[in-house]
Order: C-alpha cells, then structure tokens, then sequence
C-alpha cells in the first residue's frame, strides 16, 4: 500500500520549525563548544597581570615568568609566564565561562589551526596603551601591536577556521583589555614622557588612546568589552621598599590609577554610544584588591605588605630558583607587584557575578556572557 502524502501545510510547518532551529545561531559558524549564541572564548589584551607567557618568546624580554617559583601551584602547566604562583584572572574567568581549554597565547608557534577557536591571549608584560611604554622592560609587545596581531594574524585564520567573517564571529566572544598601570609606572614615572605634561593631561590622553584601540577593535567585528581597572600598586611591595621612608601605600601611584579608573569608567558610558551594539563591563580592580588590604583577616588573608617569594634586584619579579613562602594562599603578592592566585580567585569571582556597581559597572561578565 502506497504512503500518504504528508499535506503541504505540514511539511511548511516543519521546513519553518527546522528554519527556526538553525537560526538560533544568526550565523554559519563551526562552533563547537557552546551553542552559537553564548560566548565562545575570550581574546585578551593587556600586560602582566594578563599575559600567560608570550614573553617568553621574546628574546630580548626582561619581564618573563618562565621560571620558578612562578606557576609552582599550577602542576598543569608550570612556570608557563604567568605572573603568579597559580592561575591567573584570565584563567578563572574561562573556568566560569566553561571553556573547553585555557586561552593560548599568540607568540606560542602551536597557537594555530583549531587550537584559536577559544580565543587568544596577546598580553605582554611590560606593555601599555602608550607604543613607547615598557622600553625599560627590554622588549615588549605593545597594546597597539597586540591589537595588530589579532587583526593581521589571527582574525584570518579565525574567519577560514569558523567558515564565517568576523562580523558574525567575534560577537559570540569577549575581548578583555587590562592596559595602562605600566603607562605611569614605567613611562609617565619615569620620566619619559614630556616632563611638562601634568597627570591629568597624561591621564586624559591614555584614556582616548585607548578609545581608539577600542573602536579599532569595534570595527573588526567585537561586541563585548571587558575593561580592567588598574590595582592599587602604590601599596606594592614594590612600591613600598622604593620609598621606605614612607608608610604605608605610596598615594601618588594610586593617585594616577585612581584618576585613570574614573575616566576608564566614564569611558563604559560614552563609547557605548559611538559603537552601536556594543557591551562594556568595567571591572573596579582597585576596590576588590583594597577591599582585600584594608581588611584581609575575613577573607583569608595574613600578609598584605611582603612579596611571598624571594624578589631579585629590582625588587620586582622572582628571583630565579629563590625561596617562596609555604602558606601562598595568605598572602595578597607572590612578587613585588603581582597578586598571588588566591587574590585572582577573589578579583574573578567578583568580576564574574558581583552585583555591586561599585565593583562591576554596569553589569557583571556573567550577565555580559548572557546577552
């Protein structure tokens, strides 16, 4: 006996349900760790308290953290150039977001092929906003040249990976920038900007270059902003033994941090405005980690003022093979400057669901991820 006929109203009810059912993802994209419409990974910019190695292959690089005792709670991976003893903030933040991998970095010859369907990390410690920031660090790799980097490099194979153009892709990802502490430490400081330019007008230039490096970032196809305030280095260790006849935290470095995340954050509101479409998170770095310093007991925390490893000559980064204290996860900095993981821990905790504006602005990457 012959089948019958499914009606043609049926087969144009299913046609459209199947239609629908593809559509949820509004592009042709290969994605395969999440569905299409949630964030698929995270391309990162910034300097050390980001970067998770690709300074290590740079050869003429004094900022490196290839070495231990850095990476000594990270038995995955080692001392692979994060600066810390553990995960770094990026690290914590795909593990809420459930990526499949952590997020290679681009100087990494392995980084290719499917390995950047996640997401790439351009970070380089010593870098800022500035092109001529970091010059004291031997070799870094700019905010401007990272962002050359995905544009040149990466967003190519991204588009032949995916089989779609940027423009459906990078909207499905979240672009996280952690620029301009090393403006004023090594560059504004320093000296080595014009000697006559007041903080302010220095601030106000970081601030609409960085707009510019955003709006770049804009047209290639982002949507999703994560901007990272600066920490409070005035209460570094390093900070601290470079001015030992002060107590306490140095107050013209958070002076200068505490000025550029004013105009970070004003930046969340007004940019929004010149790229249509876009989402901004601001992450008030500074608040959770002097939340942490001015009452450190209830959050675990024991040692506020002293590197946990053994600092080398510019008071800075580890030295090489030095002693390392046992109890890491009390103390606030692994080294003279960078904060150890269990400090990451609570800055991407908060950085993920807080609901405080005083800590996230305007919203949380949670909810950022979501939309």
């Amino acid at each position: 006996m012959a089948l019958k006929t499914k009606s043609p109203f049926l087969l144009l009810i299913l046609s459209f349900s199947l239609f629908s059912l593809l559509s949820t993802c509004s592009c042709e994209c290969k994605f395969t760790a999440n569905e299409c419409t949630k964030v698929q990974g995270m391309f990162v910019f910034g300097s050390s308290l980001v970067d998770n190695g690709n300074n290590n292959f740079l050869l003429n690089s004094l900022a490196k953290a290839n070495y231990l005792p850095y990476g000594i709670d990270f038995p995955l991976l080692g001392p692979s150039g994060r600066f810390t003893n553990g995960k770094n903030v990026i690290d914590i933040i795909g593990e809420h977001l459930k990526l499949p991998v952590y997020i290679p970095n681009f100087n990494d010859p392995e980084t290719k092929g499917s390995k950047i369907v996640n997401g790439v990390n351009f970070a380089s410690g010593g870098s800022g906003i500035l092109d001529n920031t970091g010059a004291v660090a031997g070799e870094v790799i700019s905010l401007n040249q990272q962002i050359r980097n995905f544009e040149n490099v990466t967003l190519p194979e991204l588009e032949q990976q995916l089989g779609c153009k940027s423009s459906e892709s990078l909207k499905h990802y979240l672009f996280v920038v952690g620029s301009g502490g090393n403006d004023y430490s090594l560059n504004y400081f320093l000296g080595l900007s014009n000697s006559n330019v007041s903080l302010q007008d220095f601030t106000a230039n970081l601030t609409i270059t960085l707009s510019h490096q955003l709006k770049r970032l804009y047209n290639m196809g982002a949507r999703k902003f994560v901007l990272m305030a600066l920490y409070p280095n005035g209460c570094s260790p390093m900070a601290r033994a470079r001015n030992p006849m002060t107590t306490g935290c140095i107050e013209s470095l958070n002076r200068a941090a505490l000025l550029f995340n004013a105009n970070l954050r004003s930046l969340v509101d007004s940019i929004r405005l010149q790229m249509s479409g876009s989402k901004l998170v601001f992450v008030n770095a500074y608040k959770v980690i002097m939340d942490i310093l001015q009452n450190p007991t209830p959050k675990g925390f024991g040692d506020t003022k002293n590197p946990c490893c053994e600092v080398g000559g510019t008071g800075t980064l580890c030295k090489m093979g030095g002693n390392v204290c046992s109890k890491r996860n009390a103390y606030v900095y692994f080294d003279g400057l960078h904060p150890t993981e269990a400090v990451n821990i609570v800055l991407a905790n908060k950085a993920f669901s807080s609901n405080l504006k005083a800590e996230v602005y305007p919203t949380n990457v949670k909810l950022l991820s979501q939309v």
